[in-house]
């Protein structure tokens, strides 16, 4: 299955979209969940070079509009992700244009992305958001996500959920 299909497309991040994630990392609707921009953006270009961490600009009819980033979920030492089976690839993603904010666009992208990382042979795809972020829950429960365990992670509480 390809992942680029329709009207949304995925590339590799690359170096050259820095300044574009650290805009997006500005943006109010990002910055509340994904704090300290600077920390972020470096954490994000220290990533680039490490080929666990898959890092995807995505587009809508060519419009640059969002960030996600896979990984298989026993590449860091992460207890809340331990019991998963190997080769379970964990999702973490944002929209950075709040123009796109709202229109189905979350739950689109992160289906196609999910349906892909399974056809490649992911048992399981599994994210893991902050329990007061309503928005993102709804996109990924829309997405085919099932909400799990509160767990808790070292950045704090995390709702856990499961696409299998």
């Amino acid at each position: 299955m390809g992942l680029n299909g329709g009207p949304y497309r995925f590339r590799p991040a690359a170096v050259g979209d820095l300044p574009l994630l650290a805009a997006w990392l500005r943006e109010p609707e990002v910055a509340c969940w994904w704090q300290d921009a600077d920390k972020q953006l470096e954490l994000l270009r220290e990533d680039l070079a490490d080929p666990r961490m898959v890092m995807r600009i995505v587009s809508f009819e060519a419009r640059p509009f969002a960030y996600v980033q896979d990984y298989e979920v026993h590449a860091w030492e992460q207890p809340h992700l331990a019991a998963f089976p190997v080769g379970t690839r964990g999702i973490d993603t944002f929209i950075g244009d709040p123009a796109m904010l709202g229109r189905g666009h979350g739950p689109a992208y992160l289906r196609l992305l999910a349906q892909h990382l399974q056809a490649e042979g992911a048992p399981m795809v599994v994210v893991d958001p902050d329990p007061a972020n309503r928005r993102a829950q709804a996109a990924y429960a829309k997405a085919g996500f099932q909400a799990r365990d509160l767990v808790a992670t070292e950045d704090g509480p995390a709702r856990l959920m499961v696409l299998v």
